[in-house]
């Protein structure tokens, strides 16, 4: 009896400290691919893996950036990534393909996307007859003609063109007049280097506060690891709570991954998407439904998805819970 009351209370005390322990605690290894290389938006994931929070609740992440060429759905059904950041989007294309991916976690819990302009011009609607740098993906007409739709402008009078991932270069050359482009780095990029530049964020602009960034696993993944599952989406739920109360912490864990990036850059990009991790929900990485049904419909409004997307097979709503102490 002594014994089994001393065990009772250490699991008491790893409980209070965040850890876990029995059957909910998978003991495992997993990677973690994700969508770009290391910017603000990650801060959360490298928070928590530099804090060992990941270890604390079972699993330990390693956390790999994507290649040139890296196909993370590929990656996810080959199992060379056990779970992967995507583009909400990429992700309602893949499902819409009939490709085996389940969002399971928001990273962010609105869209990271905007049209950027040039000091000059007001309002969306003043893009008519100029010129509106696109990277060539039908998210970004879709952002674009949502934008200016919304102002009570003609999307089609706008001089789309498509400039690649070069909306900073282009916009401070003044090559356009416009672009889209994430106002979480390019925006703020952009902003520290020449102050005046106009931000029309598409949530802004018709469309819903979707989440733009989604971690994803495939349907084996959840069904035969919900575990390792869990335990991962629990650390990074601690690691983005302290993203946002130690924001100086976040930058230095980040910094290390990102060697050669400008601390004071990465700290700006911080103070501006830490209130997206929350924005909306009740704990960090909800998914929320209806938020996700207006989602999928804009999508499919836009022309970036064909045909309805049955967002309760697309998403799983169950893996998120309360946040644990830190």
């Amino acid at each position: 009896m002594r014994i089994a009351l001393t065990l009772a209370v250490l699991g008491l005390l790893i409980g209070g400290c965040g850890g876990v322990a029995g059957g909910d605690r998978p003991n495992e290894d997993a990677t973690l691919l994700l969508d770009f290389a290391p910017n603000a938006v990650h801060s959360g994931i490298y928070l928590a893996t530099s804090r060992g929070y990941d270890e604390a609740e079972g699993v330990t992440l390693e956390v790999r950036r994507p290649g040139a060429s890296t196909d993370a759905l590929k990656q996810l059904q080959t199992g060379r990534a056990d779970m992967a950041i995507l583009d909400i989007h990429d992700l309602g294309l893949a499902r819409e393909k009939g490709r085996d991916v389940v969002g399971v976690y928001a990273i962010v819990q609105r869209p990271l996307a905007a049209v950027i302009a040039q000091p000059g011009i007001e309002r969306p609607r003043d893009l008519e007859g100029r010129r509106a740098g696109v990277t060539g993906l039908p998210s970004d007409d879709a952002v674009l003609r949502s934008v200016v739709a919304d102002d009570g402008g003609d999307p089609d009078k706008v001089k789309a063109t498509t400039i690649g991932f070069e909306a900073v270069k282009a916009l401070l050359a003044r090559r356009v007049d416009a672009a889209t482009a994430f106002w979480n780095a390019e925006g703020v990029a952009l902003k520290r280097r020449r102050p005046g530049f106009r931000e029309f964020r598409v949530d802004d602009y018709g469309a819903p506060s979707y989440p733009e960034l989604v971690l994803c696993v495939t349907s084996t993944t959840l069904e035969e690891r919900r575990p390792l599952v869990r335990a991962a989406i629990r650390a990074l739920q601690r690691g983005y709570t302290q993203a946002q109360t130690e924001p100086d912490s976040a930058v230095g864990a980040l910094q290390e991954q990102a060697r050669g990036s400008d601390r004071a850059e990465l700290a700006a990009q911080l103070d501006a998407v830490s209130p997206a991790f929350t924005a909306g929900a009740r704990a960090p990485g909800e998914l929320r439904e209806d938020v996700l049904r207006k989602w999928a419909a804009w999508d499919l409004k836009f022309g970036i998805l064909t045909k309805p997307l049955d967002v309760s097979q697309a998403f799983d709503f169950d893996q998120v819970g309360p946040v644990r102490n830190p």
